[in-house]
């Protein structure tokens, strides 16, 4: 984490990451992350091995920043990129 407060569920457990901390997911593994503080953070995530994630990433900022999909553009992206929205734990 490089600042604020991001919560991390690894597919049975939720915990809070902060700045400094180190959060891990196998390959492979069900997990979800979210900001709930309602302040800005910032983490760095590593694929290893890599994995071609560039266009998911772009593409979830151009969301945030405004982008407007239909749902059934949204489901493809998703779906292509291998997301699956599920209730917060």
């Amino acid at each position: 984490m490089l600042s604020g407060t991001i919560r991390l569920y690894d597919g049975t457990r939720s915990v809070d990451g902060r700045r400094g901390d180190f959060l891990f997911v196998p390959a492979g593994g069900i997990h979800a992350f979210r900001n709930e503080s309602g302040a800005p953070a910032s983490m760095l995530i590593l694929f290893a091995p890599g994995a071609p994630r560039e266009a998911y990433f772009e593409t979830t900022a151009r969301l945030a920043g405004g982008l407007v999909l239909s749902d059934e553009e949204k489901a493809a992206f998703y779906l292509h990129h291998d997301t699956y929205w599920t209730p917060a734990p």
